[in-house]
């Protein structure tokens, strides 16, 4: 329940009003008595920023609320970490799906900041909400990020000379494709059914390319997947690896794609695999004793947040399940990854047009056998890597 605090209490009692205020939970429901019979609910909602975290080149934040249910605002208070802040008037202004909107450039200090916004209607009651901003300076901030692209690999495989066909790895990658190119801008390449040589041979093409600070790089690879128990590495199974081959020299290993992948000079890589045992590319899942079984399947400004999101170097990987086989799926109907993957993609991110690695998880992660995520060599903490919508 939201507070509902008179204007006499505000007045005679300043100090305990603010105490009381700061320690409300963040977005509560709001539920205002008016001394009367029935109750009257009041929304208040912070517009921006949307997420708790924000970084700027300047230690101020522009903080934008909306309410919904409350008539006559006569008067707003902000407190700071339980300080009022002098506040030289106020305007309101409406917009859809609000009765008022309220803005305001509020100084923060570096670290945590409990903003309260608290509103006093014509009738003497008041309603208040209180979120947590955590700032940190940033330079990088609100540098410009127009000058960099995305772009995107695609590897997949149908066709082997020794190894079973297979049904949609052609037909997931070709619609990932034309969804990354088409609604995220990305500069898009397709190989279908490489053999050993093409594929290495591609990745090294990508490794002598140039690339800027604030490029992504997406590599999708689909088809076929092995695990050797004595060697403890996971493959990609190439069009023409060996079905018999117990040195493994026609596959491509893990280690050596980690190495290969890593090397690539672009600051921000995500390696995503539809394989079995994908997950072993994870050297930790490749050395432990768990199998599966055959055949189981704030909103900162839109810049600010691409900028501190691509602060810090990116090896991520995700792929469509652990130490395990899993299935390709109904012909022309994607595998169970591939259909959650693109589900991802067609949510363009919500409302920011930002999606998120952990946006994307959030997707595939029901998925049977489950998919595996993680970092690889040379990650940075704080890293990630976006799709960002057109």
């Amino acid at each position: 329940m939201k507070k509902l605090i008179c204007v006499l209490f505000v007045l005679l009692s300043p100090m305990v009003w603010s105490q009381s205020l700061v320690e409300k939970k963040q977005s509560e429901a709001l539920k205002v008595d008016y001394s009367k019979p029935t109750e009257k609910e009041v929304n208040i909602k912070w517009i921006t920023p949307k997420v708790e975290e924000v970084s700027s080149n300047i230690n101020k934040v522009d903080v934008k609320v909306g309410i919904v249910g409350a008539q006559g605002i006569v008067n707003v208070h902000i407190y700071i970490n339980g300080k009022i802040v002098e506040n030289r008037g106020f305007t309101f202004k409406k917009e859809p799906n609000y009765d008022h909107v309220y803005e305001q450039s509020l100084k923060l200090a570096q670290g945590n900041n409990q903003v309260t916004m608290v509103f006093e209607d014509s009738l003497g009651n008041v309603y208040s909400d209180t979120r947590d901003l955590v700032f940190s300076y940033d330079a990088l901030a609100d540098i410009p990020l127009t000058d960099r692209r995305d772009y995107a690999l695609i590897i997949a495989t149908n066709e082997y000379s020794e190894w079973g066909d297979l049904t949609n790895p052609v037909f997931d990658a070709k619609t990932i494709e034309q969804d990354l190119k088409d609604n995220y801008g990305f500069e898009t390449e397709i190989i279908l059914n490489p053999d050993k040589t093409e594929l290495l041979s591609k990745i090294r093409e990508y490794s002598s390319k140039s690339y800027l600070e604030h490029d992504q790089l997406f590599i999708f690879i689909a088809g076929h997947g092995q695990f050797d128990p004595v060697f403890t590495e996971g493959y990609t199974v190439c069009s023409d690896s060996k079905k018999n081959d117990p040195t493994k020299e026609s596959y491509i290993s893990h280690s050596t794609l980690r190495t290969y992948v890593s090397n690539i000079p672009c600051n921000h890589i995500l390696l995503t695999m539809d394989v079995c045992f994908g997950g072993t590319f994870d050297q930790s899942i490749a050395r432990s004793d768990q199998r599966g079984e055959d055949d189981l399947y704030t909103e900162v400004s839109h810049m600010e947040f691409i900028a501190r999101k691509l602060k810090y170097k990116t090896r991520k990987y995700l792929t469509s399940g652990g130490k395990e086989y899993v299935p390709d799926g109904r012909p022309n109907q994607h595998s169970p990854f591939a259909r959650q993957f693109l589900r991802a993609l067609r949510n363009f991110g919500g409302d920011d047009k930002i999606l998120t690695l952990g946006e994307v998880i959030s997707y595939v992660e029901r998925v049977e056998p489950q998919p595996m995520f993680g970092n690889f060599l040379g990650n940075e903490s704080g890293s990630d890597f976006l799709f960002i919508a057109k």
